[in-house]
C-alpha cells in the first residue's frame, strides 16, 4: 500500500511563527509516523504488537507548548549540527581555533542552545514522506561555513527511513542524527529497562565524568557490561557510544536489535554510521509527562542516536566529521518495526 503523507497545523511558536505536524501511514493498521517542522521531531511512532494492537512507542508531548520549554530533553529531535559533545566548547580546523557556545558545562552538547533541535524547518512532501530543510547560516552556535541541510523522512510498510544531507560554503564539522527514545510496550507501559538489546560492537569509547571519550583507542567490550554482542536486558544506565562494527559504511547495514518480551514488538536498526549512542534516558525523574498522560521515570524509553564519534572534531584518530566545500555529507538510519509469536526470546 502506498503511504499517506498529510499535513495538518500543530500550534504557533511565541514569536508567531506558525509549526506544523505532518503524518506518514502505511495502511489502517501498520506503521505511522507523526514529525513536526518543529526540530525536526519525530512525535509518535504507532506500530502494532503481537496482538494486531497499534501502540504509540516513542517519548514526547502533545502540544507544541511542551516540545518549546522542554526542548533539552531532545524528544525525537533532529539533532545537529554536531550530535554529541565537543569538549571544550571548541576545536581547531585548519589551524584556526573556533569557539561555540557551550551549554553542558563547558562542553557543547547537541550542536549548543540553539541547535537545529529548537528551529523551525521548511517542509514539502516527497514521494512516501517529507523532507525538512534549513540554511544554517556561517556562525550558528559558533559553528563555520553556511551549512545547507535536507532531512527527509520516507516510510515504507514496516519501516522509517531518515536521510540526512548537507553541503557547506566553507570547511566545517557536520554530525546529525535523531533523537527519539523509543520503548518498544508503548509510551507510558513503565521501563524499557527489560528490552533486549544485540549491538554489532565489539569496542566503545571509555568517557570521563562529562561525556568526553578519554585519551585511546576504542575499548575492547569483552568482559564489560558494554558487551551487547549477544542479546541480553538492558539494565543500568548508560549514556555512551559504541563503535559499530564495519566503521562508515555507503549502505546501511544492520548494527542494533531491539525486543520487548512484553508486547512482541522488535526493532532493527541499520545504519551508514560509525557509532551509536545507547542513552538509558536516566535524567527522567517523573517531572514530565508524556502523549500518555504518564509521567516519565528513569528509562522510561531508550535512545539509540546513530551518529560518528563524541568530540571527534578534536580526536583525529576517530572517524573525521570535517566537511568541506565540493563534499556532502550523508547518513542514513533505517528503523525495521516487526513482531514475533509466542513470550520471551531473544533478538
Amino acid at each position: 500500500m502506498r503511504t499517506q503523507v498529510s499535513r495538518e497545523p500543530f500550534g504557533t511558536l511565541d514569536d508567531g511563527t506558525r509549526v506544523d505536524r505532518w503524518t506518514l501511514e502505511s495502511g489502517p493498521a501498520g506503521l505511522r509516523v507523526r514529525v513536526l517542522t518543529y526540530g525536526g521531531i519525530v512525535q509518535t511512532v504507532e506500530a502494532p504488537d503481537r496482538d494486531g494492537v497499534r501502540g504509540q512507542l516513542a517519548l514526547g508531548f502533545a502540544d507544541l507548548a511542551s516540545y518549546a520549554a522542554h526542548g533539552g530533553s531532545h524528544f525525537g529531535a533532529l539533532v545537529g549540527r554536531y550530535a554529541n559533545r565537543i569538549a571544550g566548547a571548541s576545536f581547531v580546523l585548519d589551524g584556526r581555533t573556533r569557539a561555540l557556545t557551550p551549554n553542558n558545562g563547558r562542553h557543547s552538547l547537541h550542536g549548543g542552545p540553539g541547535g537545529f533541535s529548537r528551529l523551525v524547518w521548511d517542509a514539502r512532501e516527497v514521494d512516501g514522506g517529507v523532507q525538512l530543510h534549513r540554511v544554517s547560516p556561517d556562525g550558528e552556535e559558533g559553528f563555520p561555513g553556511a551549512l545547507d541541510v535536507r532531512v527527509t523522512y520516507t516510510l515504507s510498510p514496516g519501516a522509517l527511513r531518515i536521510v540526512s544531507r548537507a553541503t557547506t560554503d566553507a570547511p566545517t564539522v557536520v554530525n546529525l542524527t535523531n533523537h527519539t527514545y523509543l520503548n518498544l510496550g508503548g509510551d507510558g507501559s513503565g521501563s524499557a529497562a527489560g528490552h533486549e538489546l544485540r549491538l554489532a560492537a565489539s569496542r566503545y569509547t571509555p568517557a570521563d565524568g562529562t561525556g568526553i571519550p578519554v585519551p585511546g583507542a576504542p575499548a575492547d567490550v569483552t568482559g564489560t557490561r558494554f558487551d551487547f554482542r549477544a542479546a541480553r536486558a538492558v539494565a543500568g544506565a548508560y549514556d555512551h557510544n559504541f563503535a559499530l562494527d564495519g566503521g562508515v559504511c555507503e549502505a546501511p547495514r544492520t548494527v542494533a536489535e531491539l525486543y520487548d518480551p512484553r508486547s512482541g514488538r522488535a526493532l532493527e536498526l541499520a545504519t551508514t554510521e560509525p557509532g551509536l549512542q545507547l542513552y538509558t534516558a536516566d535524567h527522567l525523574d517523573g517531572t514530565l509527562t508524556g502523549t500518555s498522560g504518564v509521567p516519565y521515570g528513569p528509562a522510561a524509553g531508550l535512545a539509540l542516536e546513530t551518529q560518528h564519534f563524541p568530540d571527534s572534531p578534536n580526536r583525529p584518530d576517530f572517524p573525521s566529521t570535517v566537511l568541506r566545500p565540493g563534499e556532502s555529507y550523508r547518513s542514513e538510519t533505517v528503523y525495521a518495526f516487526s513482531v514475533r509469536p509466542g513470550g520471551a526470546g531473544t533478538p
